[in-house]
């Protein structure tokens, strides 16, 4: 009896043993698949699978659902807002060191403010270098030829538009900070206005939208315009009324036209029914954003 304890003893320690070590060896395997798995969702999870938008309208936010849907991120949304918005949450989330994904474009001031970086784009869903454009309305030469040869002279770098961009979000006001610019540019602007003739009180009526780089060059335009003789109304609008006001002639002109891809959807809709007056800006671009310490360089990192 005593012998047949033993050996029933003896085999019950090495089963014990056995489903010890095959627990061990399950416990590191299923450790191994944890160490894995939120590694690769860390992304998505963090930031609840949202990327921060601006206004709906806009031609940027129809390019990131085109992302969205050509990288199949089926479980990403963009969520709409403004411009202002979206700056707002970039802020907040980059004083904490907290993950963020955002609409960005170039140029503006966030970029000179935080450290940030584009996600590359291998499927060029968001294109690559752009040009922002002066567009008119049909017959603006016609109506207002001193107003549509300055649009169409208009042009300056990213730097330029910076200057003015920084000056306003560090607290001056719109109108103050493009005044200073255009005093201390007199060079450029008299570019501008080379071979025009003053005139008396003519209205023209401007439409941008509410980004921070368009709220810059249609401010400096308009005081341009003004020591001209002009009389200048500015419009604030989201993309698609813009384009609708200038191809009905309810404006007369925008300085805000990104092309060939961003606002593409509009210039096809309306073409016949608008003029190009010139490139104003070269080099710009769009795309999705990132601070430089979150640890993603592609928009496939997003899947």
């Amino acid at each position: 009896m005593t012998l047949l304890f033993k050996k029933i003893t003896g085999l019950g320690a090495i089963a014990l043993l056995s489903l010890g070590l095959a627990a061990c060896g399950n416990e590191e395997d299923t450790q191994d698949d944890t160490t894995s798995a939120p590694e690769a969702n860390s992304v998505g999870e963090s930031v609840d699978y949202k990327i921060t938008g601006i206004d709906p309208g806009a031609g940027l936010m129809a390019a990131t659902e085109k992302a969205i849907e050509d990288y199949e991120l089926e479980d990403w949304s963009v969520i709409a807002g403004s411009s202002a918005a979206m700056t707002a949450s970039l802020q907040k989330a980059y004083e904490n060191e907290e993950p963020i994904i955002v609409t960005g474009w170039t140029p503006h001031w966030k970029f000179a403010k935080f450290d940030l970086k584009y996600l590359e784009d291998p499927k060029e869903v968001f294109g690559g270098e752009e040009e922002i454009r002066t567009i008119g309305r049909l017959g603006l030469q016609e109506d207002l030829p001193e107003a549509h040869q300055i649009l169409s002279q208009f042009n300056w770098t990213q730097d330029d538009m910076g200057e003015v961009m920084i000056a306003i979000q560090d607290g001056e006001k719109e109108d103050v900070a493009s005044q200073k610019w255009v005093e201390s540019n007199e060079d450029k602007v008299a570019e501008w206005i080379k071979g025009v003739e003053k005139v008396d009180g003519d209205e023209i009526k401007l439409a941008y939208v509410a980004w921070d780089s368009e709220i810059a060059s249609h401010n400096v335009m308009k005081i341009v315009l003004e020591d001209m003789g002009y009389d200048v109304n500015l419009v604030q609008v989201e993309a698609g009324p813009l384009w609708t006001a200038i191809a009905d002639g309810s404006a007369d002109a925008s300085l805000a036209a990104w092309m060939p891809l961003t606002h593409k959807t509009y210039a096809d809709k309306f073409e016949g029914d608008f003029e190009e007056l010139g490139v104003n800006m070269t080099g710009v671009r769009i795309g999705l954003v990132v601070p430089t310490y979150m640890d993603i360089t592609s928009v496939e990192d997003l899947k």
